[in-house]
């Protein structure tokens, strides 16, 4: 797969009808495939005990990260209308999809 100065997969070196494609462009970014995981093992988390369980990542990088799995359908985000705000995250049923197949490669790191 080729990919773009910026280390991104290009749309354009997608072989047609090539699922496996789509899946990786979904999970491509630092840190995305620790937040399903962790979402999928622990159940919807708030913000702050989301950066707490996710050691080194910057509350900047998580925000980026949440955003983008939001836009992409794999996370839902729920906010309370309290002061201050209530942010809640959780897996959707595409992300609990995806996180299935994350737990199916420890199996493998595990040999």
């Amino acid at each position: 797969m080729e990919t773009t100065p910026d280390d991104t997969p290009s749309e354009k070196s997608s072989p047609a009808g090539c699922p496996s494609d789509a899946v990786l462009r979904l999970l491509w970014g630092q840190w995305k495939t620790h937040v399903i995981y962790i979402l999928g093992a622990h159940g919807p988390q708030r913000f702050g005990a989301l950066r707490r369980t996710i050691a080194g990542i910057s509350p900047k990088v998580l925000t980026q990260r949440l955003r983008e799995l939001e836009a992409d359908g794999l996370v839902w985000r729920e906010q309370a209308p309290t002061i201050p705000p209530e942010v809640t995250y959780g897996l959707t049923e595409l992300g609990r999809q995806i996180h299935g197949v994350l737990q199916g490669f420890d199996a493998i790191a595990s040999r």
